[in-house]
């Protein structure tokens, strides 16, 4: 299943984080993001990670590699999702630093890659044969520069006139599930196929 859709500015970003973050509730995820720098693969993690509860700031793990955030579930409306089935962690990953995908062998990788997390995984072919196959993969890509746009309209912020087109791709039957889900959720995205 592929989907894609235009996000006009950051609101519409962390909006559609949001979306994926209720549909994506029920189960543990490997979700890849694909995108050059600044295309929006941590602002979209911010939606989902503040979907579910967390009030912090959400920055991308560039030197850490890592950051786990506990889930504080009740954000998320408890009527549609039961409490057993619901993931407990999100582990966002951003390997864009990583300089062999051998040193992921020192994170003990096998407990992060659960059933019960959803595991947000940034600059994903850095980490090539030492995580697991993407369930979900997000292609983010400007759709004109932010130097073209503050050239039309220069006293806007960038986060406002930033559009990006997305793509959206399933590679289990979990992923497909969320994604059919996410479509109900976020009706900009159309269907590729």
């Amino acid at each position: 299943m592929e989907l894609s859709a235009t996000l006009d500015n950051e609101a519409a970003t962390v909006a559609l984080g949001r979306c994926f973050a209720e549909a994506a509730a029920q189960q543990g995820l490997c979700v890849y993001l694909i995108g050059d720098l600044g295309a929006g693969k941590t602002t979209l993690c911010r939606g989902i990670i503040q979907a579910y509860g967390h009030r912090g700031a959400v920055k991308s793990p560039t030197y850490t590699l890592v950051e786990p955030y506990e889930l504080a579930m009740q954000a998320l409306d408890s009527t549609s999702v039961s409490a057993a089935a619901q993931i407990q962690q999100v582990y966002h990953f951003d390997l864009y630093r990583l300089s062999d995908p051998g040193e992921l062998e020192f994170l003990g990788l096998d407990d992060y890659f659960s059933c019960q997390a959803l595991c947000l995984i940034e600059w994903p072919t850095r980490g090539k044969g030492y995580i697991p196959s993407a369930d979900i993969k997000f292609s983010l890509q400007h759709m004109v520069s932010a130097e073209q746009q503050l050239q039309k309209r220069p006293h806007t912020s960038i986060s406002d006139l930033d559009s990006r087109r997305i793509h959206l791709s399933a590679f289990s039957a979990a992923g497909e599930q969320v994604l059919t889900q996410l479509q109900v959720l976020y009706p900009a995205l159309q269907s590729d196929n």
